[in-house]
């Protein structure tokens, strides 16, 4: 009996009551005013950037890649491109150590794939400034657990990647917001800080998170 109502929860993750019913109504109407907003006001700073981007090396402007969005559902997060043409052949373009590293924590430490543009666009933040237009679609919302690809959930969440992607995705997160690409896999940590959000994920965590991050980005904390 105990393992059926066990399994239960499992499946209900997003069922929480009246309170969170009206926290995702608010949280969702928050996320189509503040990214509509931000696409109005800026249209001025994607075409810069653009441009920058275009004229680094001539190769596309944006990178779709799909990631895990909510229930399961299979997404495509646009970004500006940060990396070098045929960034995806890792055996390639990385050493074995490296190659080591990104199959540990799929991200590299001083990754040799990114351009010079692209990392001075990774430092800022600015390469994931076309998520907004998926928060606008409902894709992704301004705070959540970081989108992660197919088998980066599957291998680094297992049994708790279902309880993972029971929330929406965002931007930016628990984990995000609390040493990012210093906070890692290897350590659990990571795994940690995103499954407390989907716990604990309210009004007021989302405020201090997005606090915390603004902070972050403009002192460069953790983000590589």
């Amino acid at each position: 009996m105990e393992n059926e109502e066990t399994v239960t929860e499992k499946k209900n993750y997003g069922k929480r009551g009246f309170k969170y019913g009206v926290y995702r109504f608010f949280k969702r109407t928050f996320d189509i005013i503040t990214s509509g907003m931000f696409i109005l006001l800026f249209c001025w700073l994607y075409l810069i950037i653009a441009l920058i981007v275009k004229c680094g090396d001539g190769g596309k402007v944006f990178y779709f890649h799909p990631r895990v969005g909510k229930n399961g559902k299979v997404i495509k997060i646009p970004k500006f491109r940060s990396m070098k043409k045929n960034a995806d052949k890792l055996e390639e373009m990385l050493t074995p150590e490296q190659l080591e590293q990104y199959k540990r924590e799929y991200k590299i430490d001083n990754d040799p794939r990114i351009t010079k543009v692209g990392r001075f666009l990774r430092k800022t933040s600015l390469d994931e400034l076309p998520n907004i237009f998926s928060i606008f679609i409902g894709d992704i919302s301004v705070i959540g657990p970081r989108p992660l690809m197919r088998e980066e959930l599957e291998e680094k969440y297992g049994e708790d990647a279902e309880k993972l992607v029971s929330v929406k995705p965002g931007i930016t997160g628990w984990w995000s917001a609390n040493g990012r690409s210093n906070v890692t896999y290897e350590s659990g940590e990571r795994q940690k800080l995103e499954l407390y959000y989907v716990d604990h994920c309210s009004f007021w965590m989302d405020t201090k998170i997005l606090f915390k991050t603004i902070i972050n980005v403009f002192k460069g904390t953790g983000a590589k």
